[in-house]
């Protein structure tokens, strides 16, 4: 009985003192009303880094600014710096220097088949025709009731069999792996840079694609 008796008292004195850590804890978030604190903070290391921030004062530099300008000739981790400038001459240059790095397998012509029918194929047609869905009768109907879309000019076929000549010289059918490449990334007429759209890894899997709608 006197054991049953101690057990009850220490469970009811280990109850009154978590009930007035908790009360403690709840008072003393809620502050008195006269200050912005928002009580005790959990872990504050977590939300003030040792590291500066970039728009922080910094007396380990000269200047006195945390982010400093790189230097030049540095790349941003990730970044491949296209050594070719925008400029037809330039893309001669390309046409004649560059080459396909990648190997010429299954698995990266279907990967640069599907980044052509997702990227290109609006303008270029699936099969490389230059018929995409972009230069062909197109109208919406809306509130407004229903209005034609414009069209966009088709660009040239790729195909050997239409002889199409490029707008800077050559056979579209004949264009090398530099002169696609350069393209792709700076873009040329009304297509569009796609440098941010596609690494220099999927550019080189569309030119292989593209290569292979030249035979047709």
């Amino acid at each position: 009985m006197k054991e049953n008796m101690l057990a009850m008292n220490k469970k009811n004195f280990l109850g009154t003192v978590c009930a007035a850590v908790a009360l403690t804890a709840v008072v003393s978030a809620c502050g008195d009303g006269t200050t912005r604190s928002a009580g005790w903070e959990f872990s504050r290391n977590m939300y003030d880094p040792i590291a500066f921030n970039p728009d922080q004062p910094n007396d380990n530099f000269t200047n006195k600014i945390t982010a400093q300008t790189p230097p030049q000739g540095s790349n941003p981790i990730g970044f491949e710096r296209f050594e070719y400038g925008n400029s037809v001459e330039e893309y001669e240059r390309a046409g004649l220097e560059l080459k396909n790095p990648l190997a010429m397998t299954e698995v990266n012509l279907k990967q640069g088949e599907a980044l052509f029918q997702t990227y290109c194929s609006v303008c270029h047609g699936k099969e490389g025709a230059g018929d995409g869905t972009i230069t062909k009768d197109r109208s919406v109907e809306d509130s407004r009731g229903k209005r034609a879309l414009e069209n966009f000019p088709p660009p040239p076929s790729f195909h050997q069999s239409a002889g199409t000549p490029s707008s800077r010289g050559g056979q579209m059918s004949q264009l090398p792996d530099g002169k696609i490449f350069h393209t792709i990334t700076y873009g040329y007429n009304a297509m569009g840079s796609h440098a941010s759209q596609l690494t220099p890894e999927e550019r080189w899997k569309v030119v292989m694609f593209v290569h292979e709608l030249q035979k047709k």
